[in-house]
């Protein structure tokens, strides 16, 4: 699983959200939980099967932003002037749906990374307009397939700019921020809220939220005192993300969250995720809260898993929790 999860702990929470389970509109309890049922006061906004899953906006900002955004040594920053232009030439040009591309390529089309980052660089990228540089450069990745497409295209990028740059695999937040502030690695493609957290350290003291411009401004000084300079945010974001199939999309007019709500007043909604999804600030009790949401019940499934998706597309749950870039949600 990936190590920079943000649903388990509650220091991702953008706003204080108090709804707890068992309230009102919530199956947390009594009839929610793995597998629990209660009957529905209609079946508007029952399951409905799919090959197709599609994410609904986050339209009043649940979830904090994180963006993918370069991480780099302060020092090798200012040693090095092009090397952040590179970077945030692919801040620039990355989106969401081109991340769920790459990410299906590698894992279900069974592409390599290498490939997959080659030819996105190949066809956003204007490689002979880069400011020029020189030096090594090594670009860290974390042990998933997302981070090593997007190491490996930092890396392209810089070897296009006149640096010498390599990929080193470092493992989780805690092995490779060391590296990164020691200069061992100069570049890690990063996640900007949960970079943010993680740099302050305190859960008690909640700095991210989802405003983009926002959270990087609360990043800056925190990166200044870590040794540490960010880029540009991209577009493109993993995060906690609410998914159904197409085929419900379709037949409810709906393609954000606020507009389910207003399709499923009469709670037939059934939830998936996994068990700490009732109790989580930015799962259930966030839906309910920020959205108005009501939920006939909750199914135990998994974070983002093979488990909650299956379930959306046999018909089993109504909406269900998925990382925004998942390679499974690919069109076609």
């Amino acid at each position: 699983m990936r190590a920079r999860i943000r649903y388990i702990t509650p220091f991702a929470v953008a706003v204080a959200l108090t709804a707890a389970c068992g309230e009102s509109g919530s199956s947390g309890t009594g009839g929610g939980g793995a597998g629990g049922e209660t009957a529905a006061s209609g079946d508007a906004c029952a399951p409905v099967p799919g090959d197709q899953l599609v994410v609904l906006e986050d339209d009043r900002n649940l979830q904090n932003a994180d963006n993918i955004i370069p991480a780099v040594n302060a020092a090798a920053a200012q040693a090095n002037p092009a090397l952040l232009p590179a970077l945030d030439e692919v801040s620039a040009a990355l989106t969401t749906d081109e991340l769920v591309a790459m990410n299906a390529a590698v894992d279900v089309q069974r592409q390599s990374a290498e490939e997959v980052a080659a030819a996105w660089v190949e066809e956003n990228i204007d490689t002979a307009g880069l400011e020029q540089g020189s030096g090594t450069v090594v670009v860290g990745g974390a042990n998933f397939t997302e981070s090593t497409i997007l190491a490996t295209i930092y890396a392209d990028v810089l070897d296009a700019a006149g640096f010498d740059a390599s990929v080193q695999e470092v493992g989780n937040r805690e092995l490779y921020l060391p590296a990164l502030q020691s200069g061992e690695i100069q570049v890690f493609p990063e996640y900007l809220s949960t970079a943010t957290e993680f740099l302050e350290g305190d859960d008690a003291n909640q700095v991210a939220s989802g405003d983009v411009d926002a959270t990087v401004e609360a990043l800056t000084p925190l990166a200044e005192e870590a040794g540490l300079v960010f880029g540009q945010p991209s577009e493109a974001a993993d995060q906690n993300a609410f998914a159904v199939t197409q085929a419900f999309a379709d037949e409810l007019g709906v393609s954000t969250l606020s507009e389910l709500a207003e399709a499923c007043g009469d709670g037939s909604l059934v939830l998936g995720g996994p068990g700490e999804c009732p109790e989580r600030p930015f799962c259930q009790p966030g839906l309910e809260e920020t959205y108005g949401l009501e939920f006939d019940s909750f199914r135990e499934l998994d974070a983002g898993g093979p488990l909650t998706k299956a379930a959306l597309e046999q018909g089993e749950i109504s909406l269900g929790l998925v990382f925004s870039s998942d390679g499974a949600l690919a069109q076609g």
